[in-house]
């Protein structure tokens, strides 16, 4: 089942994804490691789509909000040539942004996700919108703020791409899709990075095991549509879960509006029409490879087989916490960093390790403390969250058990070279 290089101090990671890949599926998945600037795993296994297609080396899967850390990338390679000030106010570099009392709004507060225009949900009239960048883009432009810059925070899951995306499209001239091939596919000689999928790409991807080939008709009504009164099950389970959530200081209904706007029910992450579209918090589409060498380069202080990106100072900037506390939207300690959170794993610490992940399981993150970097691609749903599942947990937890254990043995031996000579 599982394909590809493993080195041999590595083996636990293909033998976890070999436990998590189903047999005789429908889906697959494939996991990248580098470790101290070299590759130690490119293995893939299962299937990329309904027909039972095999998972291919070069297969590329839609990662949802992994994309956020490909986008915050690129925008600090912006920062550490001096082109973004993260302090400045975003109307610096987008004069139109500072309508509805925006003028406050840094870079910075984008990043962290204290902007408050998380709430998409009252934003636009239906989810197909969000492939259209012009319109998004003067939807944000003109959007009044929840909350003042800064005194709260709420994760901007669906905005967040554009508002980081358009400063820097302001600030260079270029569009999103040419700065992540210039700044970062071609540089590091990548496979498979891609928001905003070419047509001449599409054979090569996944297709999401949850959701149907195109976008679903909606039903025709007369006048307003009654809603059908849910059964004692669902509310139930409903009741329940705002009741968890509430004691986590979290509102079931603010969870909504910053992850579903609406007519989402009817929308398909797997139509052409959002494949090819550019949504930069969710919609990229990567190889484990590609996501997993992005990482490697920040887990190299900003270098990567001779390649420098940014400065090691900048990647220990990007790393520091601004926030340990549950926000209005995540019901979880995210541990926000500019652009990145905490990297979940079973049993061992993480403390300096910061990535994205994303909805059905995707995710990519790196540890500069350990010079370890992964990428994890997946095309099906199992115990997920929209900032990932158990599954990259176990990977994380094995991939970084097998570092630390390489790195101790290695300390071991330099540290009795002196006695043994």
């Amino acid at each position: 089942m599982i394909q590809g290089y493993v080195h041999p101090a590595f083996s636990a990671v293909a033998d976890e994804l070999a436990r998590q890949i189903p047999m005789g599926g429908r889906s697959g998945s494939a996991v990248t490691v580098y470790h101290q600037g070299q590759c130690v795993v490119d293995i893939w296994g299962g299937c990329r789509d309904h027909a039972g297609n095999p998972w291919q080396e070069d297969t590329l899967a839609l990662s949802f909000s992994t994309t956020k850390g490909i986008a915050s990338t690129l925008l600090h390679i912006q920062a550490d040539r001096g082109l973004i000030d993260y302090d400045k106010p975003v109307c610096h570099y987008w004069p139109e942004f500072r309508q509805g009392g925006k003028e406050g709004i840094t870079v910075r507060h984008l990043l962290t996700h204290q902007a408050g225009l998380w709430d998409i949900r009252s934003m636009i009239d239906d989810a197909t919108r969000i492939t259209d960048w012009d319109y998004m883009i003067d939807v944000l432009a003109r959007a009044r703020p929840l909350h003042g810059p800064g005194r709260t925070h709420g994760y901007h899951g669906l905005t967040y791409g554009w508002l980081i995306g358009e400063v820097m499209q302001r600030v260079t001239g270029k569009t999103f899709a040419e700065l992540l091939k210039t700044e970062l596919a071609d540089p590091l000689k990548l496979d498979g990075l891609y928001v905003g999928l070419p047509e001449t790409e599409f054979h090569r991807r996944a297709l999401l095991a949850l959701f149907p080939p195109t976008h679903k008709p909606r039903p025709e009504t007369n006048g307003p549509r009654k809603r059908r009164k849910p059964g004692l099950a669902s509310r139930l389970q409903v009741n329940a879960m705002r009741g968890t959530l509430q004691v986590l200081g979290v509102d079931l209904d603010d969870l909504q509006r910053g992850l579903a706007p609406r007519g989402m029910r009817y929308f398909s992450f797997n139509d052409p029409s959002v494949v090819s579209a550019c949504i930069p918090s969710a919609n990229g589409m990567f190889t484990a490879r590609s996501l997993a060498r992005v990482y490697a380069m920040m887990a190299g202080e900003g270098e990567l087989e001779g390649v420098r990106l940014m400065s090691a100072r900048r990647v220990y900037d990007i790393s520091h916490v601004h926030s340990r506390k549950i926000d209005k939207v995540v019901p979880l300690p995210m541990h926000w960093r500019l652009g990145y959170h905490r990297v979940f794993a079973w049993g061992v610490k993480t403390a300096e390790a910061f990535g994205h992940f994303g909805f059905q399981g995707s995710g990519a993150w790196c540890d500069p403390s350990r010079q370890l970097a992964l990428g994890f691609t997946v095309n099906s749903a199992g115990g997920t969250t929209p900032f990932g599942d158990s599954r990259i947990m176990r990977i994380n937890a094995t991939a970084i058990r097998a570092a630390d254990k390489v790195a101790g043995v290695r300390a071991r031996r330099w540290l009795a070279l002196p006695f043994s000579r």
